[in-house]
């Protein structure tokens, strides 16, 4: 292959125009005779350039409402053509077919268009065809043709023609090339994906998935690890979306901790009050409400402050002052929230370490997405678990029922323990959770860990008695015998929240009965692996 091709004709067409005439003003500096279309053409020229119509080029004018204009051999015999192949050259000699050298592509916005709600009918307009048949000739051909499909590699390429006396290198071409296929492979998956959405199919038979690089990341889950960050696209709130204002970059870990605190923090309106969530090891250490932000991060805290050292934590309001204070009262290794007042932001720069991110928004909980997981030789594809239980939703299954208080501590419990790894116990009193059991092959193990936590944080506290006393009971699936239940009796627990659906839902209601408690039954599991 050849190392450095001249740049002398370019064929610009984009939709989106940023940095467009600085950087065709740079090509025409150096005497590249500038192709164009439509709106390009005419901002081109606008801007005192001088441009050539594609369709002088093919002797066609644009038609279909512009939907025909560069699928002609005038533009991909110039693409295409092999520079070094005698049977090529002759092809354009005797067609009159001129070499195009650059190719400047960015495609109908139709990912923008699906996200902001379009009609189906605006959707399908949006759906580029010229734009991906003109990337794929140029890259094929990266050879002798350079190819380039977003604004920031405008400077780039610049670069490479200062260095090289306008040509560029074929590694270049080949970096440009790689980023083409990729972009269009991303745009075909975006439009397959809303066209399986939009005809309700939720198992389509090939299914694409794509993403931008966010940053690479120094490793993975451990040293030995490669790893990188990609965004979706989607624009959800939270870490992918968020602004970090100090701190290192963050790690692979602290990007999927940092992903569940907000979530987690997401379940509790900000409007009902602040809420606080501390995650160490993408489970939840400690989860409260407050009357301030300060209130709702001490009683979180408070829930097992030997796990919260090095943990993340998440607000569901915007950052103040004093609960910036109390959070450097130990290592934190994140903190994530809808926004940051100044005060908490001086506070937090003299952490130099701890990463602050903030976000502008919370995600919603409810919303509609897919979650994937690898496995050998393929990958799960799922609903995201936006399953949401209110008052009216609970069937009361025991002799007693929840008192008013005790409901509210359950349906907490209930949005807590929808974010725990299963098998899932939380312990609730007041609104923040007071021992949490999580990841266990055994829900009874689970159950005696979470009453454990909260004996443990009795004696740390200087408590009288466990706070697990008095407290309400989440389970994130049903419990198959009572002696789970019964573990939480023995804790001091008042009132279950869970599933139900056991063949033993007679026997566990029975116990619950005889030990004098509560229980409520959702009639949906939240299972979390």
């Amino acid at each position: 292959m050849t190392d450095l091709v001249p740049l002398r004709r370019a064929l610009l067409s984009v939709s989106d125009k940023t940095g467009l005439v600085e950087f065709a003003q740079a090509l025409a500096a150096r005497g590249v005779e500038l192709l164009s279309t439509g709106g390009t053409a005419t901002a081109l020229r606008d801007a005192g350039l001088a441009v050539v119509d594609v369709a002088e080029v093919t002797g066609f004018p644009e038609m279909m409402d512009g939907r025909v204009k560069t699928l002609h051999p005038m533009v991909h015999g110039g693409l295409l053509a092999l520079r070094d192949n005698a049977e090529h050259q002759s092809a354009m000699e005797t067609h009159g077919i001129g070499a195009i050298d650059l190719l400047v592509v960015n495609l109908y916005p139709f990912e923008e268009t699906v996200a902001k709600g379009a009609d189906y009918a605006t959707c399908v307009e949006n759906i580029d065809i010229g734009g991906p048949a003109m990337i794929r000739a140029a890259a094929k051909n990266h050879a002798f043709v350079t190819v380039v499909v977003d604004t920031k590699d405008y400077a780039p390429l610049l670069d490479e023609l200062q260095e090289n006396d306008g040509a560029t290198p074929l590694a270049f071409r080949q970096g440009m090339a790689r980023t083409a296929y990729a972009r269009t492979a991303a745009y075909d998956a975006a439009v397959a994906t809303w066209m399986a959405g939009a005809h309700e199919d939720k198992t389509p038979y090939r299914r694409a998935v794509a993403g931008t690089l966010a940053q690479p990341l120094r490793y993975g889950e451990n040293p030995h690890q490669g790893a990188a960050f990609y965004t979706d696209g989607s624009n959800r709130p939270g870490v992918a979306t968020a602004e970090q204002h100090q701190g290192k970059e963050l790690s692979y870990n602290n990007i999927n901790d940092t992903d569940a605190a907000f979530e987690l923090v997401a379940e509790f309106d900000p409007a009902d009050g602040p809420a606080c969530a501390i995650i160490k090891h993408a489970n939840p250490c400690g989860v409260a409400r407050g009357s301030s932000l300060i209130e709702a991060y001490s009683r979180a805290f408070d829930c097992d402050r030997t796990s919260a050292f090095g943990g993340i934590i998440a607000m569901n309001q915007p950052l103040d002052a004093a609960t910036a204070e109390a959070i450097t009262g130990i290592f934190t290794e994140v903190v994530i929230a809808p926004g940051a007042d100044a005060g908490a932001r001086e506070v937090f720069a003299a952490k130099k370490n701890l990463r602050l991110l903030t976000t502008e928004g919370l995600p919603d909980p409810r919303a509609a997405a897919l979650t994937y997981r690898q496995v050998s030789g393929g990958f799960l594809v799922q609903d995201k678990d936006n399953g949401h239980i209110g008052l009216d939703d609970l069937k009361v299954v025991t002799k007693r029922a929840p008192d008013a208080d005790e409901m509210t501590d359950l349906l907490f419990a209930w949005k807590v323990a929808k974010h725990v790894k299963s098998n899932a116990i939380v312990y609730v009193k007041d609104q923040a959770t007071v021992g949490v059991g999580a990841g266990q092959m055994s829900r009874v193990d689970s159950s005696r860990i979470a009453a454990r936590k909260a004996a443990d944080m009795a004696e740390v506290l200087g408590l009288p008695e466990s706070p697990a006393k008095g407290s309400v009971l989440a389970s994130d699936a049903f419990f198959p015998f009572a002696d789970g239940l019964l573990a939480a009796a023995e804790a001091g627990a008042r009132a279950v929240i869970q599933p139900g659906g056991s063949m033993r839902d007679d026997e566990v209601i029975a116990a619950a009965d005889e030990a004098g408690l509560a229980m409520v039954f959702t009639g949906m599991r939240h299972f979390r692996h």
